[in-house]
């Protein structure tokens, strides 16, 4: 007798198929996105590329690490694709150690918009991450290490067997942070004395620290009174044996020094906090390496600097790329096109300041070098009542403000403003009501005792993990032991509140919604009322306009010049509130909004097969 399947098992059989054919296509872009399948072309090959004679000098930029969905510090894989082809579609190229070398000390010229990139660390999501980014742009990077992670051996952090096949690959060279990433002369927030601390000390103890701290290389080790405690001679000995440990293991393991180094972390316009220790660094880095990045800040470089003290920039994870752009082109005053996105939305705007990108339903209006970004919307100049609702994503160290009922000069209008976390409502200048929104969101706050308690309960569990190093707790100090015995006061005690400052990478999320009727304003937070009816006086209609500010904000430890903000205004609606009809939508919808989240899911199943191999 002949079978026959039942339906259940050719159900079976149909479903087993295109979950094979799933697999397998899914396979395919997993190989495609890690592994390498081509050559770099030296930008003698390409036409694109033109060497006049002229000195445009280079643009210098490092990324900390890269990671396929990003975090606050290693950017995306798709914000880094974002950035390499603006930098791409503006005509850069990226050169090598070998020209920058040529470029200062034979004088041969460079290509007229020249890149050269580095990644920091050594980390392997980074080389893994970003390697198909670099094929696909034809660009060459330096990708950096310490030499202490080939000896403790650390699976984050690729082994020079590793370096040694990216090099193969031709998209790398390779160069060095140095020996180790470690701090001296740590002092928490409340002038407490940590002394030396490892890198993973430092991030153990880090929420407590602000920047009274110096890298290995840039002091003197010092006591609580900032006295040295070591001599000239053991300075010496220690800064030299640094270095001489850098010259062993990548000699041993890598067959050479590698060419670049990036000292960690000057930025004072010399080697070192120290002029004696400065000069130290200085006679070391010249007799092993052939250039030095030595300070963070500005991108631009020219025959002017010295090739042992070089600048670069360290675009961070949240930046759009036109805020990299913004930065270049402040930098070393370059012609740069910037990203404009979706066309067909950018026509409902003037573009007053700054510059926007348009993407999907995101506006990324980045604000000029220490100014602002200002588009105003082209139909509004008769809204008079309606309801606003809008998400804002910028981060929270800055200024996202959307006028109301505005003139064409902006003499007279109403402002619902989100600058550092706080709320302002302003009628033509003047304040009419400002809102923390830590309290807006129901935060219980710390006094200060309570924080300084904290601070010295970590701290002393790290001293207790540190006695066999340092035999017992000997470098807390008694302001420190008396901040773990006293007892702390709360706020409603009597003490004075703490105000946690805000990162410059801290991000923001606020969902806006503003009703406009007559002469009575309401925002709603989040979900929760910010303000009810608060009475204004000025003009009863006028433009809408969006503003994005900088807003002297730019210092932090982390980057030391940004002085770019990008104001991000997601799924803006205005509503008639006398009719409810829509008076303008940058939402998606339809066949947009479907292909949108089918992009978003396929990205998560990548992602997810990607992280767990």
């Amino acid at each position: 007798m002949k079978y026959s399947p039942t339906n259940k098992e050719r159900k079976k059989v149909v479903r087993t198929i295109i979950e094979a054919v799933i697999l397998l296509v899914i396979f395919i872009f997993v190989a495609r996105a890690l592994f390498v399948f081509k050559e770099y072309t030296p930008y003698e090959k390409d036409e694109k590329s033109i060497v006049n004679g002229e000195d445009k000098g280079f643009v210098a930029i490092s990324y900390l690490a890269v990671a396929r969905e990003g975090t606050d510090t290693m950017i995306s894989t798709d914000r880094l694709k974002e950035h390499l082809d603006a930098l791409y579609k503006n005509g850069y190229v990226t050169i090598t150690q070998e020209d920058i070398n040529n470029y200062y000390k034979k004088g041969i010229p460079l290509p007229e918009k020249s890149l050269f990139l580095m990644f920091e660390d050594g980390r392997r999501d980074t080389a893994i991450f970003s390697q198909k980014i670099m094929e696909k742009y034809n660009f060459i990077g330096t990708m950096l290490s310490y030499g202490d992670k080939f000896i403790h051996t650390d699976t984050k952090f690729l082994q020079p067997k590793d370096l040694l096949e990216l090099k193969k690959s031709t998209f790398w060279e390779l160069g060095t942070n140095g020996y180790r990433l470690s701090y001296i002369n740590v002092f928490d927030r409340y002038d407490n004395y940590l002394g030396e601390l490892s890198s993973l000390e430092y991030s153990s103890v880090r929420k407590y620290l602000e920047r009274n701290y110096n890298q290995y290389l840039m002091d003197f080790i010092r006591d609580e009174n900032l006295i040295p405690k070591e001599t000239y001679s053991q300075m010496v000995s220690r800064i030299r044996g640094d270095y001489q440990l850098m010259k062993e293991i990548y000699t041993k393991e890598m067959g050479e020094v590698p060419g670049v180094y990036v000292l960690m972390h000057s930025n004072t316009g010399s080697y070192a906090n120290n002029e004696k220790v400065s000069a130290v660094n200085e006679m070391c880095m010249k007799e092993l390496f052939t250039m030095n990045f030595n300070r963070e800040g500005s991108s631009f470089n020219n025959r002017e600097n010295d090739i042992f003290d070089l600048t670069r920039m360290q675009p961070q994870s949240y930046w759009y790329p036109n805020h990299l752009l913004m930065r270049i082109a402040d930098d070393g005053k370059a012609a740069i096109e910037f990203v404009e996105g979706d066309l067909n939305r950018k026509k409902n705007w003037d573009i007053l300041n700054g510059v926007a990108e348009f993407r999907d339903s995101v506006i990324a209006l980045t604000s000029e070098s220490e100014g602002n970004g200002l588009m105003r919307l082209k139909e509004s100049k008769d809204y008079q009542n309606y309801k606003l609702s809008v998400t804002l994503t910028g981060n929270k160290l800055g200024t996202q403000t959307i006028y109301l009922r505005a003139d064409e000069e902006r003499k007279e209008y109403v402002a619902v403003k989100i600058q550092n976390n706080n709320l302002y409502i302003e009628e033509n200048g003047t304040s009419l009501y400002k809102l923390d929104l830590n309290e807006h969101d129901g935060l219980v706050m710390q006094s200060i005792e309570e924080n300084q308690k904290e601070a010295g309960e970590a701290e002393y569990e790290l001293y207790s993990k540190q006695k066999g190093r340092f035999g017992n707790a000997t470098n807390m100090n008694e302001q420190t032991k008396e901040a773990i015995i006293k007892e702390a006061r709360t706020i409603e005690e009597g003490a004075e509140e703490y105000i946690p400052p805000i990162q410059i990478s801290d991000p923001g999320n606020r969902e806006v919604e503003i009703t406009l009727q007559d002469n009575n304003l309401s925002v709603i937070i989040d979900k929760r009322k910010a303000v009810e009816n608060l009475t204004l006086s000025g003009r009863t209609k006028g433009y809408i306009y969006l503003e994005s500010a900088w807003g002297e904000y730019g210092y932090s430890q982390r980057n030391i010049a940004d002085d770019v903000y990008d104001g991000v205004f997601e799924n803006l609606v205005i509503r008639n509130i006398e009719d409810n009809s829509i008076l303008f939508d940058n939402q998606l919808h339809g066949l947009d909004k479907a292909i949108f989240n089918i992009n978003t899911t396929w990205n998560h199943i990548i992602n997810w097969f990607i992280n767990s191999l």
